[in-house]
């Protein structure tokens, strides 16, 4: 379905860009809601962080005067011009909100740049003789990549204004703002199996050709995977897109015309694992790399003289910006040793200590009165991926530190948050700093301690993390340890895993635990496996190398069949001696007995026959919802444990975390911290997981993962109960075989509980504690508090546990499997399908076998 036209001549269309929009409602209730809602697609976590502008310390986005003389650049949300004889950056633009992405104009006398604030980004254009700024759209759209025309009278520039996707529009500059806004393309929907994109087409990062009568643009038209090739479209009415280049982007490729008119420069990761700078001829051909190197350079531009690319580079780790010569391929770093600000500044040092006195390390946040955000220079900032728009005018953003560290900040009232991972609440500071000045702030740990069940201690571990994934930094094993030691953590499971065709650590493939590491603090590579079909897998401990290709089900590719299944992949890491278990389950309600319900999770099937080491009941999905699924299970008998893992992307400036937002508390005896004793901890079920409150349960004496032998069931069994949170909880419930059997008074806080009782005990399966909330409470960053032990088993007179109703759900379960396998358009054989029927009736008759 397409739509052909192009609104070249329709006036509502420009009203649009300067009008606040109905579709842009804020509900009346305060909740925690998503960064820009405005947008409809799929997977956002990949287009906020790789495609839209973010927060960092260092440089972010680039762009030459006309003299070639100087540069223009945003950083620390601010944007700044740096002559490239001169290390002094002077700031040109400060709030009030964030600003990004600028282009400066043919004649030298404006900048046009997109500015973050309000739920929107909407473009604005600085004029630098004056100072003054001038709104050019105002309709709570995202407005991105302005680009000014060769004869500075135009604009090109991405929009969310049409239906909420990606579109290119053309606008004449006027005094009163943007007229004659005209959208590049018609809007396509493909007949294309797309996984992580829309089924309707997107167009991104516009570039206009030198004579100004041609737009080349980045576009998944046509394509499958990644965000698309190279095109381009006359401006005469009627033309029609013409793909120029293809390769797979993602989402960072930004080509810029030279100044001849006979090249791109462009980011591309084709065959390797990072982003360099390619040259292609301008009406396509064949391209060739001119940078090399195991990190990424992006957001080039050309310099009007012909002379210099400028770029973004991640090879520190943060961002830096890089000049490249055309000829030679000489490179430097752009360095500022001095920062000329438009405000009135002072100083912040602020001194972490741990519980000996020692350098400690900590998650802090910084911000003014405005709710304005600051960092250490080339800081790695992170931001939340949602907030509530009632407590903060952005989302939250935070850098870790350890030690001293010292940050420039506004003269006026500035807050200071700390936090330390889960063992101690938040602490505020208000500071009043003075032009000029140096304010003095030092905090020490003060944790809570709690004390296991059974002898030990509690070890945190978060089982789902990815050092690098395509975000806008460079992480390494020694930054990761810094992360969770920032964030009170111990266990970093670092998954290798495939961002499309790249693995960007596929280096660290067989290393297992991380020189890296410290006596604290462990690093321990393992793997996702990615398959689109049957639900992903975390692979945990495996010695030997990475499972390869890494995915499967993937279309269009010679991986398109889903085997290998999750069930060869849980026995080829088994073999492997790791552990395997399901991650991010599930989003929505699963209704097996709706005949029209596709699924394909193989969940119940690997549970059945024996693969599943661990669920992530705390991870990047509804965390009610997939233990609905788990009680289920339990309830037949099998031994499941909880684990808590962030998917953290922990190379990213917009992220769902940080590391160890969702994690895992496991049972272990007192000495070094031994990972393979963690791991076996976490298959016996000692754990809890969780994303603040920590719990902890005994039933009949015994700890979570132990097993209550009880002769029948006609009495009651004693518990106790234990709760230590940094917020506020809701609910404390003991829940035995799907039912809450007990809710547990909190008072006051509602942070802290310790309660002893009895719960009924009549048949076999299992009980245990969990916590939760019914909105989000920061400082966790994640939809709601809540956290869960894994079972105690109970065995009541030697019987197994029965459950005719959830037997027959997971039956059903797999029947919409079966259907779903047999309607699988892209078997290697039929052989290949034969077995894995075959596989499905096996763990089927499990189920029947459990009536």
């Amino acid at each position: 379905m397409s739509d052909p036209t192009r609104a070249r001549t329709a006036p509502a269309l420009g009203l649009a860009f300067i009008v606040v929009a109905a579709a842009v409602t804020l509900p009346a209730a305060a909740e925690r809601r998503p960064v820009y809602e405005q947008i409809d697609l799929p997977h956002p976590y990949y287009y906020h962080e790789m495609y839209l502008p973010q927060l960092t310390g260092g440089p972010s986005s680039v762009a030459f005067s006309p003299d070639s003389k100087e540069v223009v650049y945003s950083m620390a949300g601010s944007l700044w011009r740096q002559r490239l004889d001169s290390t002094t950056a002077v700031q040109i633009t400060d709030g009030p909100g964030y600003d990004y992405q600028p282009d400066w104009s043919p004649d030298g006398r404006s900048i046009v740049y997109t500015s973050y604030r309000h739920d929107a980004l909407e473009l604005k254009l600085l004029d630098l003789a004056s100072g003054a700024v001038r709104a050019l759209t105002a309709a709570g759209a995202v407005n991105l990549e302005p680009r000014f025309s060769p004869d500075g009278k135009r604009l090109a520039f991405v929009s969310t204004a049409f239906h909420k996707r990606f579109h290119i529009f053309t606008a004449e500059l006027a005094p009163e703002g943007l007229k004659s806004v005209e959208r590049l393309t018609g809007e396509n929907k493909s007949p294309l199996r797309r996984y992580y994109y829309s089924a309707f087409d997107h167009e991104l990062s516009p570039v206009w050709a030198r004579d100004g009568r041609s737009i080349i643009y980045v576009s998944n038209r046509g394509h499958v995977h990644g965000t698309g090739g190279f095109f381009s479209i006359g401006l005469e009415p009627g033309a029609e897109p013409r793909e120029i280049h293809y390769e797979e982007t993602n989402w960072r490729a930004r080509p810029d015309v030279s100044p001849d008119g006979a090249r791109l420069v462009y980011s591309s990761y084709l065959g390797r694992n990072w982003h360099q700078l390619w040259l292609l001829p301008v009406g396509g051909g064949d391209a060739l790399p001119i940078s090399y190197g195991e990190f990424d350079a992006i957001g080039a531009r050309w310099s009007p003289d012909g002379r210099a690319i400028a770029y973004i580079s991640n090879a520190g780790g943060g961002t830096e910006l890089w000049l490249h010569e055309v000829a030679g391929g000489a490179q430097r770093a752009l360095t500022v040793t001095a920062r000329k600000t438009l405000k009135a500044t002072g100083r912040i040092e602020l001194e972490l200590k741990d519980a000996a006195g020692l350098a400690g390390a900590a998650r802090v946040s910084v911000t003014d009165a405005s709710g304005r955000f600051y960092a250490p220079e080339g800081a790695w900032i992170h931001a939340d991926d949602g907030y509530d728009r009632a407590e903060r005018p952005f989302e939250a953003h935070y850098f870790h530190a350890r030690g001293r560290v010292s940050l420039t900040v506004p003269a006026g009232e500035i807050t200071v948050e700390v936090l330390r991972g889960f063992s101690q609440p938040l602490e505020s500071h208000k500071l009043s700093v003075a032009a000029g000045s140096t304010q003095r702030l030092a905090t020490t740990a003060q944790p809570v301690s709690m004390a296991a069940a059974g002898g030990g201690r509690w070890v945190s571990g978060d089982v789902h993390v990815h050092m690098n994934y395509g975000g806008i930094y460079r992480n390494t094993p020694a930054h990761l340890v810094e992360q969770a030691a920032a964030e009170d953590l111990s266990v970093v499971h670092s998954l290798i895993v495939n961002k499309e065709q790249r693995v960007p650590d596929i280096a660290y493939s067989g290393h297992g635990q991380d020189p890296a590491s410290t006596a604290t603090t462990i690093v321990l590579h393992g793997q996702e496996f990615h398959t689109s079909f049957w639900g992903h897998l975390g692979v945990l401990g495996p010695s030997g190398t990475t499972l390869l290709p890494g995915y499967a089900g993937y279309p269009n590719t010679a991986a398109a069949s889903p085997v290998p299944t999750n069930a060869d992949v849980a026995d080829l890491a088994h073999a492997r001696g790791a552990l395997v278990g399901y991650v991010h389950p599930f989003d929505e309600e699963v209704h097996p007995f709706e005949e029209a319900e596709a699924l394909s999770n193989e969940l119940p099937i690997d549970v059945a026959l024996g693969k599943v080491d661990y669920i992530e009941i705390l991870g990047f999905a509804d965390h009610r919802i997939t233990a609905g699924v788990w009680y289920r299970l339990l309830n037949l008998g099998f031994h499941l444990p909880a684990a808590g893992g962030t998917d953290a992307m922990a190379d990213y400036a917009s992220l769902r975390g940080p590391v160890g937002m969702n994690r895992v508390f496991v049972r272990m005896g007192e000495g070094p911290l031994a990972v393979g004793n963690w791991l076996k901890s976490l298959k016996a079920g000692q754990s809890f997981a969780t994303n603040g409150p920590l719990l902890d349960f005994t039933l009949g004496g015994l700890p979570v993962g132990g097993e209550l032998k009880v002769a029948d069931g006609h009495g009651s069994v004693p518990f106790t109960a234990q709760l230590r949170s940094i917020v506020p909880v809701d609910h404390l419930e003991v829940v035995c075989n799907g039912s809450v059997v007990r809710v547990l008074a909190l008072s006051g806080s509602r942070t802290e509980a310790d309660v002893s009782g009895t719960v009924p005990v009549k048949d076999s399966g299992w009980c245990l504690l969990r916590a939760s909330s019914d909105k989000a409470e920061y400082p966790v960053l994640d939809n709601y508090p809540y956290a869960t032990t894994s079972p105690v088993y109970v065995n009541v007179g030697g019987l197994k546990p029965k459950s005719l109703l959830d037997s027959a759900y997971f039956e059903a379960w797999i029947d919409r499997v079966t259907e779903s396998v047999n309607r699988f358009p892209d078997w290697n054989s039929v052989d290949e399908k034969a077995g894995v029927l075959a596989r499905l009736r096996a763990a089927r008759a499990v189920f029947v076998g459990l009536e």
